[in-house]
């Protein structure tokens, strides 16, 4: 962890990988991020959810063990619990304590459904324990996630989870894919006028700092965050306000001007053509999506083949 942040801030443009947004007050400020106006994924995620869930329900089928990656607070998994009735709930994600706290709290609404939680980086990795069921695992990865992957490591990941859910009786993969659409959005949607947003891309320095015993300053450093029409992708920054130096533990140093940026997050926006070709390559079939009204985001499940 530490040589990957080392490398990332050494390199010519700096960069550090979004999963360092999520330790536990990342987590919780990504949560109220989800409460903004403005961010319409979670909330047009969801409303294809409700609207669609026996589909959903049918095209899954019942009792499978439902692998849920970068569960956060296990809410999106949860509403589809009684439809769903897995026989088995495996949340995963990297901001272990917030995650224990959210599933200590989840076995109390559902304590007939056996949970076992799961504090991984599954971005470099999917080893599952030996505890989590083999048969029809169901991998459900929402809010568009997958955008935070350049192309080529996007179709690694799918197919990592092709190979994961097929150890056993051979399941699939229920993803959440957010859409191409008016930048205006999607601007918006990566720079709220609260600066919620904002305080979630600087909140990554003070996790840095502590990974690093590093000597990151947020107030000397501004949040951007905007479409990139050419690349399909939304980027955020976190921007140098002046002339600076950062230390961290081991003798490193790196010198920022003014304006420089150190680049902190793609989200890659998708075609629902583009994204079924992208499924094919990873080896899944049979693929179902159901869209919103405006058709700005998308529900997908797709069968290991």
């Amino acid at each position: 962890m530490r040589e990957e942040l080392q490398q990332g801030l050494m390199a010519e443009r700096a960069g550090i990988s979004p999963k360092y947004l999520y330790d536990a007050l990342g987590s919780r400020l990504f949560e109220a991020i989800c409460e903004l106006p403005e961010y319409y994924p979670t909330r047009t995620e969801a409303q294809i959810m409700a609207r669609h869930q026996q589909d959903i329900a049918t095209a899954i089928g019942l009792g499978v063990t439902m692998i849920d990656l970068g569960a956060g607070n296990c809410a999106k998994a949860a509403r589809l619990f009684p439809v769903l009735h897995p026989r088995q709930y495996v949340p995963v994600d990297i901001s272990g304590d917030f995650l224990s706290q959210a599933v200590n709290d989840l076995r109390q609404k559902f304590p007939d459904i056996p949970m076992h939680d799961v504090a991984m980086d599954f971005s470099a990795e999917l080893n599952l324990p030996a505890a989590v069921g083999r048969d029809r695992r169901l991998f459900f990865y929402p809010g568009s996630s997958l955008g935070n992957f350049a192309p080529e490591q996007a179709l690694e990941f799918l197919r990592r989870i092709r190979h994961a859910s097929e150890v056993g009786e051979a399941g699939g993969l229920l993803i959440g894919i957010d859409l191409v659409k008016d930048s205006k959005v999607l601007d918006a949607a990566y720079d709220d006028e609260l600066g919620v947003t904002a305080a979630f891309n600087l909140n990554m320095l003070n996790h840095v700092n502590r990974l690093l015993e590093a000597d990151f300053n947020p107030r000397d450093w501004q949040h951007h965050g905007f479409f990139n029409a050419e690349l399909q992708r939304v980027e955020m920054h976190l921007e140098a306000r002046r002339d600076l130096q950062v230390r961290w533990a081991d003798g490193g140093r790196r010198v920022f001007r003014q304006h420089e940026r150190i680049h902190t997050e793609n989200s890659y926006k998708f075609t629902p053509e583009g994204f079924e070709a992208l499924l094919q390559q990873a080896g899944f079939g049979d693929c179902q999506m159901w869209f919103d009204e405006r058709r700005w985001f998308m529900v997908c499940h797709a069968r290991a083949r």
